[in-house]
């Protein structure tokens, strides 16, 4: 089984190269915002519990995120393996995610941390502004925000992976499928 943890900032090109990984590798996508999104929808117990927290504007606890990874991971019992989006974002969370794959006998098997400098991704997201309808893709202030956060939130998360030997630092420059040989070598690298 192959599991993936892929992070990038915003701009770095995650969405594209996440729905080619897939393809190749026969795998499943898990977005904790899809997650959230279905079982709000939903109306699941799990669902209530994250809407509550929303609802007053706080974030929804980690053993909440956890547990709907759980039922994810568990409705797919043929999967090849998963690739997680969006999540972990934390020390905290990338250590209940391990907990939560060892319990089901599977582990990550590798993070892929999409590398871009900072004016690229700029330029990248600014022209998505131009056509996605998003604010924050439109506004130069607001993306180097999100990107100092991005920068800030991720740092451990790097040091978590790499003390595993499971982090691999994609060039995440060049044409689509340019990085998408990259990120193919590094999956095969790990399977």
């Amino acid at each position: 089984m192959i599991n993936i943890v892929i992070f990038g900032p915003p701009g770095a090109g995650k969405g594209t190269q996440s729905e080619k990984i897939l393809e190749k590798f026969g795998l499943v996508h898990i977005s904790t915002g899809d997650l959230f999104r279905a079982n709000i929808k939903g109306e699941t117990s799990l669902g209530l519990k994250a809407k509550s927290f929303m609802d007053k504007g706080e974030l929804v606890p980690d053993s909440v995120t956890i547990d709907m990874l759980r039922d994810k991971v568990e409705e797919n019992p043929k999967a090849q393996g998963f690739i997680f989006d969006g999540f972990p974002r934390t020390t905290p969370q990338a250590d209940a995610l391990d907990t939560l794959l060892k319990s089901l006998n599977t582990s990550i098997s590798a993070c892929l941390s999409l590398q871009v400098p900072e004016e690229e991704l700029i330029a990248r997201l600014l022209n998505r502004g131009k056509t996605s309808g998003r604010s924050d893709d439109a506004d130069e202030t607001v993306i180097k925000n999100r990107l100092a956060v991005y920068m800030r939130e991720t740092s451990p998360l790097k040091e978590f992976y790499r003390s595993q030997n499971k982090l691999e630092e994609i060039h995440g420059v060049g044409t689509i499928d340019e990085i998408f040989g990259r990120l193919s070598d590094a999956v095969e690298k790990h399977a």
